[in-house]
């Protein structure tokens, strides 16, 4: 079922893309193939994975309903990392030529000196982000602005969350001042994103990138 939600996904993207944009898709250890499988089967390019180091999920507990009588048995190692796929429609040429006419086909540095990396340590979203998006999987702004910035290479273009949710992706595009559209299937969620997503933008959280 999650093989062929992400098949249809990459069938229906990938032609919408520009050649050398990239795809950042949020999943779990347990998943991830999954998810990876189908984007590459479409034709995207696998560019690596951006670890976010977290721990969120109870998981790898004890047996179910025998806790006590295995209490030194987990079920599978407990997760401190998120895995968000980096995916890139093939290129149009060379890496320059796609920067050049479409402006992508790389990410945005962190600066002039220190690149854009594969590793990051952020928490959950914090207690103040919940009590503006009360959703069940509200990612933190001081991640969003760190990925939605490296999204765009020279800082020109739209971010696409077809998956919006809570806003934090669009709130995040907002703080830095790039132009994004978010879709979200739920109403409800709809609704809340919109008036979460002004009271997000507006949070000055710590290590997270200013506005171009």
């Amino acid at each position: 079922m999650v093989a062929g939600f992400f098949a249809r996904f990459a069938e229906l993207v990938l032609p919408v893309l520009v050649p050398g944009a990239h795809v950042f898709i949020a999943t779990t250890p347990v998943m991830s193939h999954l998810v990876y499988g189908p984007m590459i089967d479409a034709g995207f390019e696998k560019r690596g994975e951006i670890v976010r180091i977290v721990k969120t999920l109870r998981g790898g507990d004890r047996p179910k309903n025998a806790h006590d009588e295995y209490p030194n048995v987990c079920v599978m190692p407990r997760a401190n990392w998120e895995p968000w796929g980096l995916f890139r429609k093939p290129l149009d040429g060379r890496v320059r030529d796609n920067l050049r006419r479409w402006g992508t086909g790389g990410l945005r540095r962190i600066s002039d000196d220190v690149p854009f990396r594969d590793l990051i340590e952020c928490g959950p979203a914090r207690g103040y982000e919940r009590e503006i998006a009360d959703h069940p999987s509200l990612k933190p702004q001081s991640l969003m602005r760190q990925l939605v910035h490296a999204s765009l290479p020279l800082g020109d273009g739209v971010v696409l969350d077809p998956f919006m949710g809570s806003g934090a992706t669009i709130a995040a595009a907002a703080a830095l001042g790039i132009e994004s559209i978010g879709i979200e299937i739920d109403a409800e969620f709809y609704t809340q994103a919109a008036l979460a997503i002004p009271q997000l933008a507006a949070l000055d959280p710590p290590d997270a990138p200013r506005r171009l």
